[in-house]
C-alpha cells in the first residue's frame, strides 16, 4: 500500500513538473514572438526639432502617407506592377528574396530606376526564427550582396518571412546595418486569388502611416492593384517608400517597424 502511495505521488509531481516546464516554454515563445516594435509616427519624433525631409520629398508630418510593400521573388507579373505604380507616381518598397534574383536582372533595375525602395526578404524565404544565427547572417547577407551587385546600392530594411523575428534576428539584422519591418495590413493574397476581396481586406484595414503587406506573384494581386491605387487616391493619400515614411528620421538597424 506504501508503495503504490509513493508512486502515486511521484506521478502526480511528475505531472505538475510537465505542466510547469510547459508553461514556462509557451510564455517564453509569446514573449520572444512579441517584440516591440516603433511605429512610423514615433520614429519621426525622434528626429530633432526643425529637421526637414530632404528637399523635393514628402513630408509624411503634413501629409496622410501610406505604404505599399511587395514581398517575393522579382519574377512576372512585377512589370505590370511597375506600370501601374508609375500610372498612379505609388512608389514602394519591394523585400525581395534573394534565390531568383539573378533570373531577372532588368526587372530588379527597373524597380531601383522608377524610384521604388528595395528591402531584403532573405535568399530562400526561411523562417529566421528557426535557424541558426549562422544562417539568419547567410540568408541576408547573399541577398544584400545580390541587390548591391544588380543595382548598386545595399539595403538598409529586411522583412523577416512571415514576420517571425526575435532578439537573434535583430542583434544579426543590427550587425548588417538593416531595420526590420512588419506591416500594418495584409490582404491575406496567399490564400485567395479573389481580387475583389484583397481590395476590401487593403481598404478595411488601411489608415494613416500604414504599411500594407502584398505579393505580385499571387494571381489576384496585381489585378487588384488598379481599384486599390485608384481608391486610396480618392481617399487623400499619398503614396510613399517605407524610408520617406519615416523622414526625416532613419531607420535604426536592428529595430522593427510597424
Amino acid at each position: 500500500m506504501n508503495i503504490l502511495k509513493t508512486r502515486r505521488r511521484l506521478l502526480i509531481f511528475i505531472t505538475l513538473a510537465v505542466v510547469v516546464a510547459v508553461t514556462v516554454t509557451v510564455v517564453l515563445v509569446i514573449r520572444a514572438n512579441k517584440m516591440e516594435t516603433v511605429s512610423p509616427h514615433e520614429e519621426r519624433d525622434r528626429a530633432s526639432s526643425g529637421v526637414n525631409v530632404p528637399s523635393g520629398q514628402v513630408d509624411c508630418r503634413k501629409v496622410k502617407c501610406i505604404a505599399l510593400t511587395f514581398d517575393g521573388n522579382p519574377g512576372e507579373p512585377t512589370d505590370l506592377l511597375l506600370d501601374l505604380l508609375a500610372e498612379y507616381k505609388a512608389p514602394s518598397t519591394f523585400f525581395l528574396e534573394g534565390r531568383r534574383i539573378h533570373k531577372f536582372p532588368d526587372v530588379v533595375r527597373r524597380i531601383a530606376k522608377d524610384g521604388h525602395e528595395i528591402g531584403d526578404h532573405t535568399w530562400t524565404h526561411a523562417v529566421l526564427t528557426d535557424v541558426s544565427d549562422a544562417q539568419i547572417r547567410d540568408e541576408l547577407r547573399r541577398t544584400a550582396r545580390a541587390i548591391s551587385g544588380l543595382t548598386g546600392t545595399e539595403p538598409t530594411l529586411m522583412r523577416p518571412p512571415q514576420g517571425r523575428t526575435d532578439d537573434r534576428v535583430s542583434k544579426v539584422s543590427k550587425e548588417l546595418g538593416m531595420a526590420q519591418v512588419l506591416w500594418t495590413v495584409t490582404a491575406k493574397d496567399y490564400e485567395t486569388d479573389n481580387t475583389a476581396l484583397i481590395t476590401e481586406r487593403v481598404l478595411d484595414g488601411v489608415d494613416r502611416d500604414g504599411i500594407i503587406l502584398l505579393h505580385p506573384l499571387h494571381k489576384g494581386t496585381v489585378p487588384a492593384m488598379p481599384s486599390i491605387l485608384k481608391a486610396l487616391s480618392k481617399q487623400g493619400y499619398t503614396f510613399v517608400t517605407v524610408s520617406q515614411l519615416l523622414a526625416p528620421s532613419k531607420a535604426e538597424p536592428g529595430k522593427i517597424y510597424k
